[in-house]
This record gives C-alpha cells, sequence and structure tokens, in this order.
C-alpha cells in the first residue's frame, strides 16, 4: 500500500473514533445504515401474486364444476389440486423463488402450507424415511395443525355446552 493510502485510512480510522456511538446517536446511527425496506412494492407483490393464486384456484372450482362435482365437492379438489402442485413445485425449487419475491402472498392461502409440510422433508431426506423425511415432515406445519385441532375442540365443547 501507499503512505497516502495508509494515511487515509488512519484518518478514517481517528473520524470513527471521533464519532463514537452513544445512545444518544445510536437510533439515527441504525437508521442510516439498516437497507430501506419498500413497502409499497412488497404489498402490490404479495396481493398480486396472492390474487392470482386465488384466480388460479377458482378456475379449478369451475373447471370441477363444470365437470358435475358439487360446489363442496369442487373446493375442496381445487384445495387438494393447488396443495399437490405446490408440493412438486417445492421440489423442484420454483416454489422458493416465488415466495421470495412473493412473501406472504404466497404463504397465506393453503399453498403455503403445502410449501411448509414439504419444504422440511425435502432438507433432511438424507437422514432417511422415518427419521428424516417423516419426522421433519411436520416441523413448521406441526404446531399449526396441533393448535388447530386444539382450538376446535374447544370450540365444539362450547358449542355444545352453550347449544349452537
Amino acid at each position: 500500500m501507499t503512505e497516502k493510502g495508509t494515511n487515509q485510512q488512519s484518518q478514517t480510522g481517528d473520524n470513527h473514533l471521533k464519532n463514537k456511538i452513544t445512545k444518544d446517536n445510536y437510533k439515527s446511527y441504525v437508521f442510516e445504515k439498516s437497507p430501506k425496506s419498500a413497502h409499497a412494492k412488497n404489498m402490490f407483490w404479495a396481493f398480486v401474486i396472492g390474487g392470482t393464486i386465488c384466480v388460479i384456484g377458482q378456475i379449478f372450482i369451475e373447471v370441477y364444476s363444470a365437470l358435475g362435482f358439487s360446489n363442496a365437492d369442487s373446493s375442496a379438489l381445487a384445495s387438494a389440486t393447488l396443495v399437490v402442485i405446490t408440493a412438486i413445485l417445492t421440489g423442484f425449487g420454483v416454489f422458493d423463488q416465488i415466495g421470495r419475491f412473493a412473501g406472504a402472498g404466497s404463504t397465506i392461502p393453503i399453498t403455503g402450507f403445502a410449501n411448509a409440510v414439504v419444504a422440511p422433508a425435502l432438507e433432511f431426506k438424507a437422514e432417511g424415511l422415518i427419521y428424516g423425511l417423516g419426522a421433519k415432515m411436520f416441523v413448521v406445519a406441526g404446531p399449526v395443525i396441533v393448535n388447530g385441532v386444539f382450538v376446535s375442540v374447544i370450540i365444539a365443547l362450547l358449542t355444545l355446552l352453550i347449544g349452537g
């Protein structure tokens, strides 16, 4: 390094020591150094991608209804179809790319649940079918399922006691 480069580094170091972080200026320092978030852009793409997933689900409902299924059966088949498509896309790594781009727009619909089940299973498949794939499959989705069942039981008991 040249002498000039060494001098500039020591001056920069000296300036850094003169501008020590204190409790008073810490918040402004963090704000200055933190990456700026694009909330409006993120919300827009979450809305567009989440809405697109829902439109695709509605298309499946309409197709299944046209094939002669009832509304309830068409809705269940559409949900199952979206889960299978998401599981396949997760397996190929495509859904992760969609999730990075769309954020919550890809996790709110039922597709987020399918991704939450498949992704940990793929991550631990090297550990074997039982301890890897089987045990890790519900690492993320397990608490959601347990709490959903628990709340459903509580609501059913309250409805039974109160009468509904």
